[in-house]
């Protein structure tokens, strides 16, 4: 479907072909307009990050071992997070691509979006592709990556322990050659991509946020018991690769403090669940907005189904138990029972609607992906022959 007007259509819809990143790729050839080459972006990007710090460690002797505590290979997080993560957050760019445009679209074939309201919708999609568009933002992503998110990283991440990329000497960490890549261009490389998406969901959330102060007809007794808004809750299995990505990063810093600074997984359960409640936020979040919306509808519905509902079954008993029927009229087999029956149904649904366009399978979902990378971790607590006696023991 081809935009010959000013404003962009639904189909147009995208939070990641857009920024100037998104350009330098493609002048790079690193990305086509419709997202290709993933393979080769996956390769060098991983590499750019990856590689110099192998190469610059195993110079100094620390690659395999020498005289730090964790050497490059022993690394668990350095692993996960340029060889798993990074390249999740890459193709999580496609997914979300291609499932955000459809979602976009069930607005109008759908007609929540009348023709009325159609083009505030279309402005307010012209406004997020022009945020999106935005120089200014990743000048500033860029700025606060080398400096805020930078020190967290140095203060509250970074192993205590000698390590290949740094050594301690009364207490100030020394970077070897191999850690000035690591700390200023690797690292920083990461938490750019990372800001990237966190700003483009900032864009969905706000999107979804004005979208929600439009006249949209909103149905009470759709069967989604979302009043039809239910599509929206499937866009958050467009962010699946990132949550992946996000728990493998999260994975592996946990590891490397199992394995290097003598801690047990346990030590980690608030970390845990403030990650598994913060991706839950991230992404479920944005879809929140609908909330007042959802609720006004359900009282509006319950008004409106609860007084047709009063008025019908008034009429049913007038007719049915107080002699009000024709004597040729069979109650078995008439259509007003079906009608009682389907208007109980209809009334069942206002009252059930869900104060969210997502069901509790979708919450389930999310919070798993995110925690599934961690899960082998269990093994560092528990050996896999005792776990497996376990797991048959619960089976049998």
């Amino acid at each position: 479907m081809k935009n010959n007007s000013k404003l962009p259509l639904p189909d147009d819809f995208s939070l990641v072909l857009g920024g100037p990143l998104y350009q330098l790729f493609i002048r790079a050839r690193l990305t086509t307009h419709t997202l290709d080459l993933v393979k080769r972006r996956v390769i060098i990007i991983s590499l750019f990050t990856w590689f110099p710090l192998l190469f610059l460690s195993a110079l100094a002797g620390d690659a395999l071992g020498g005289a730090v505590k964790v050497p490059f290979i022993y690394d668990v997080d350095v692993h996960v997070r340029f060889l798993l993560a990074l390249p999740l957050m890459l193709v999580a760019e496609i997914v979300v691509h291609k499932r955000m445009s459809l979602t976009i679209q069930q607005f109008i074939e759908r007609r929540i979006v009348s023709p009325e309201t159609r083009p505030e919708f279309d402005a307010l999609i012209s406004s997020a592709m022009r945020l999106r568009n935005s120089v200014a933002i990743e000048v500033i992503l860029i700025a606060l990556v080398l400096t805020v998110t930078h020190y967290l990283w140095a203060s509250q991440i970074a192993l205590e322990s000698a390590t290949w990329y740094a050594s301690i000497t009364d207490g100030q960490r020394h970077y070897s050659l191999a850690g000035y890549w690591f700390g200023y261009v690797s690292i920083p490389v990461f938490q750019f991509l990372l800001a990237r998406w966190i700003f483009r969901i900032f864009i969905w959330a706000r999107f979804l946020w004005q979208v929600s102060r439009l006249d949209l007809h909103l149905v009470p007794t759709h069967p989604d018991r979302a009043a039809g808004l239910g599509f929206l809750g499937g866009s958050a299995a467009a962010f699946m690769p990132l949550l992946l990505s996000q728990g493998c990063l999260l994975a592996g810093l946990i590891a490397n403090q199992i394995f290097h600074e003598g801690k047990t997984l346990l030590d980690f359960k608030p970390e845990i669940v403030a990650g598994v409640a913060f991706f839950l936020i991230l992404v479920l979040g944005p879809l929140c907005v609908f909330a007042p919306r959802l609720a006004q509808v359900k009282r509006q519905g319950l008004l409106e189904y609860g007084a047709l509902a009063n008025r019908y079954v008034r009429e049913f008993e007038d007719k049915w138990l107080r002699g009000g029927a024709p004597l040729d009229e069979a109650l078995v087999g008439s259509g007003d029972i079906q009608s009682l029956n389907d208007l109980a149904g209809s009334f069942d649904i206002v009252q059930t609607m869900r104060p969210f366009p997502f069901s509790k399978t979708v919450v389930l979902q999310t919070a798993i992906t995110v925690l599934a990378p961690v899960l082998p971790l269990t093994l560092t607590m528990i050996s896999l022959e005792d776990l497996l006696k376990r797991l048959v023991g619960v089976l049998l």
